[in-house]
């Protein structure tokens, strides 16, 4: 397969190159709608390999074979249509790109773990647009780990009696949610008690991104982001929210295909705010 993916991926960027005042606009179709997506320069070897497989048809008839809501919809699974595996050979370096971030709507590779797979390279196929949630700040800019591991020693306080047993209330209703904010509105309390400092550093830019349009932070430079939806954002809420069952897979199968269209790069810029990235 590594043979036939290199071609692929040469010929893609030569049918791309033979007009570079235009750019590939990528239609990925479902059955609640379309989603509109453009693909990064930064990014050319996921970008080839992308439209490689969407030109060749070989996406269509995939499933979105693992949806997390509040995380990510995952598809692409070639493989598992053609009656493949792929091999080691067939992944894609990382390219993991400073700014790049997780953010709603953001098109990612899919990829095993670090313990088999330090050097981060990505499937060969498989990909994933997220979904996520809008945080707050202090999500953002507390350390919850530490947080979590320090709040049970103040619930053990006699004087916070009252505190301990509205966490034990809101575990019996299992509203994971208000225990989460109860934790993070205990920060100062937990601070003064145990003498220890919870802020971390968040980037203002990172900040002001997922405090608006949300997204899965604890993703970034971890995965490669190699391009984003544009139009039908709206899609990715009705995927999110379909019935699933055990490893997150879709009771109900829910297919998707893809059409690929060469316009201008001008008209892309003006429908989608995308910037190319000057040329040195």
């Amino acid at each position: 397969m590594k043979k036939i993916f290199t071609l692929l991926v040469i010929l893609s960027v030569v049918l791309t190159a033979c007009d570079k005042n235009k750019d590939a606009l990528v239609t990925i179709h479902t059955e609640f709608g379309d989603m509109k997506v453009i693909l990064y320069e930064e990014t050319p070897l996921h970008k080839a390999n992308f439209l490689a497989l969407a030109r060749e048809g070989r996406y269509d008839s995939t499933k979105w074979h693992r949806i997390i809501k509040g995380f990510m919809v995952q598809g692409g699974n070639v493989n598992e249509k053609e009656g493949t595996r792929e091999s080691e050979s067939d992944r894609i370096p990382a390219e993991i790109v400073d700014g790049f971030y997780h953010t709603k709507g953001a098109l990612a590779a899919a990829r095993q773990g670090d313990n088999v797979n330090p050097e981060k390279m990505s499937s060969g196929v498989q990909f994933y647009i997220v979904h996520g949630k809008t945080f707050s700040k202090s999500e953002l800019t507390i350390d919850q780990v530490k947080l979590n591991q320090s709040v049970p020693k103040i619930l053990g306080m006699e004087k916070y009696d009252t505190l301990r047993d509205k966490f034990v209330e809101l575990q019996k209703e299992r509203d994971f949610e208000a225990m989460n904010q109860l934790a993070l509105d205990c920060k100062e309390i937990v601070e003064k008690e145990l003498g220890i400092e919870l802020d971390k550093e968040f980037d203002e830019e990172r900040l002001a991104l997922y405090t608006s349009k949300g997204g899965a932070p604890h993703l970034d430079s971890e995965y490669s982001v190699f391009g984003r939806v544009v139009e039908g954002l709206d899609i990715i809420d009705k995927l999110a929210v379909v019935q699933t069952a055990r490893q997150d897979k879709p009771v109900k199968d829910t297919y998707l295909t893809m059409d690929v269209e060469m316009i201008p790069k001008k008209k892309i810029t003006e429908m989608y705010g995308y910037e190319y990235p000057t040329k040195k």
